[in-house]
């Protein structure tokens, strides 16, 4: 394993870029041996670097595809029609219409198919068969591999990863495209908050946790501060107080925008209305570990 000695080594990206060159990172790095359908590499979307200075992440073909639907966003002049319109064009799009209940034309579209199933399942439990696809999208678009599903994973060797495999391909299976239904809804919760504010960079998050067992602690800079490899996917929140709920102590982070796969806030859809929790790209981060 690479050891980080200094939390503040490797400055650069082309710094980086020789490490891999020179193999000294691991299997478990989330970079080593991955590709990206990013306009970026995956050793740099999960790089401290990456997060001290952002760039826009866009997922290849997805807006050329879908050019109609952005011009539609163009058009509205409120979050209510926005989400609206998002709502409607991935039923029409992924044909989830036609899933809807039998002899209930106007009621909930049927989810095994809809990528709400999806969120409603990590929302309960990111190690669950949901949480394994959400896992497998991170890791067949920003080449980032998971590092724990229902418990650690040691490399791709490793029961652990075998396990999240089954997952991910049996949630996977006879859905409608569901990768390519959470690539349009990566790109829509971009899209929107470019739209709310163009400037901002970084969206200061918490994380309720008991301990670091899900994640891999690269250096400590005091009691307080840390260098952690977060797992590909993580839940946070915008509340400091609603982190509490679920940990004993509190992880601070300073995440870029481009890493939000996902705000709940965004969404009209009443299965998940209410919700305050946001999904976050992970890698390397700095975090703050909270006690007040």
């Amino acid at each position: 394993m690479r050891k980080i000695a200094d939390p503040g080594g490797l400055k650069t990206w082309k710094d980086r870029k020789k490490t891999d060159l020179q193999g000294t990172q691991t299997e478990n790095n989330p970079g080593n041996c991955q590709f990206s359908l990013c306009s970026l590499t995956p050793w740099i979307i999960g790089s401290r670097d990456f997060n001290d200075n952002p760039m826009p992440l866009s997922i290849q073909g997805v807006r050329a595809t879908h050019s109609h639907f952005f011009k539609l966003l163009d058009k509205s002049t409120t979050w209510e029609q926005r989400a609206r319109t998002f709502q409607d064009y991935m039923e029409v799009a992924f044909h989830l219409h036609q899933w809807r209940k039998t002899g209930d034309p106007d009621g909930q579209v049927n989810l095994k198919h809809s990528y709400l199933r999806f969120l409603r399942g990590w929302l309960f439990n990111a190690s669950s068969v949901e949480g394994a696809v959400m896992k497998g999208w991170v890791e067949s678009r920003m080449g980032l591999v998971p590092t724990y599903h229902c418990g650690r994973i040691q490399g791709k060797e490793s029961n652990e990863y075998l396990a999240y495999l089954k997952d991910r391909m049996g949630g996977a299976s006879r859905t409608n495209a569901i990768f390519s239904q959470l690539d349009l809804l990566y790109e829509f919760v971009q899209y929107e908050i470019q739209r709310r504010d163009p400037q901002v960079t970084h969206i200061t998050l918490f994380r309720g946790i008991y301990d670091f067992s899900e994640h891999e602690i690269l250096a400590r800079t005091d009691n307080q501060r840390a260098v952690v490899r977060l797992n590909n996917l993580n839940s946070f929140t915008h509340d400091f107080e609603r982190a509490w709920e679920f940990g004993t102590f509190v992880m601070e982070v300073r995440v870029p925008v481009s890493k939000i796969f996902f705000d709940g806030s965004f969404l009209r859809a009443g299965i998940l209305r209410g919700e305050e929790e946001v999904l976050v790209i992970g890698g390397e981060y700095d975090i703050t570990r909270r006690l007040v």
